[in-house]
């Protein structure tokens, strides 16, 4: 297993890969376009965030997007961890682990203080899993505007 910035030759497997995340969520539907025109946005402006794949003899087989924000209350850049999913052949393994921990390495190298993420409410084995990885709830509450 490799884990690796994305290509652009990655980013249909990823699309793919978030068809499968956004039907598990409640707040999202698939739409490869968008999925497909935000990926390439993503890779194509890495001021503002880069693309993880987990690879298994070449193929991706799974996916983060770690965002690039800008923090007055931490004074600089942040994290906002995305997007983190593997194809159901390859959860369960410590996989998922790994490629959060290379995100995470990767941020603090960064010299990021924080990382945020966002998980469905429901989605109990997905909040287990990053609590395990140290992540805490937070005090903020979530809220939305579709424009």
């Amino acid at each position: 297993m490799q884990i690796e910035f994305a290509t652009a030759a990655d980013l249909d497997a990823m699309a793919g890969l978030l068809g499968e995340l956004f039907a598990l969520e409640a707040d999202f539907t698939p739409d490869r376009a968008k999925q497909l025109g935000a990926l390439r946005w993503i890779l194509d402006h890495p001021a503002h965030g880069r693309l993880f794949v987990l690879r298994d003899e070449g193929r991706v087989v799974g996916m983060a997007n770690a965002l690039v924000s800008i923090s007055t209350a931490e004074g600089g850049p942040v994290l906002i961890l995305e997007d983190v999913v593997l194809a159901a052949s390859h959860r369960g393994g410590g996989h998922g682990r790994r490629l959060v921990e290379h995100v995470l390495a990767w941020a603090a190298a960064e010299g990021m203080p924080r990382v945020t993420l966002l998980a469905d409410k429901d989605n109990a084995a997905a909040l287990a899993f990053y609590e395990r990885l140290g992540f805490e709830e937070s005090a903020m509450a979530v809220r939305r505007l579709k424009l």
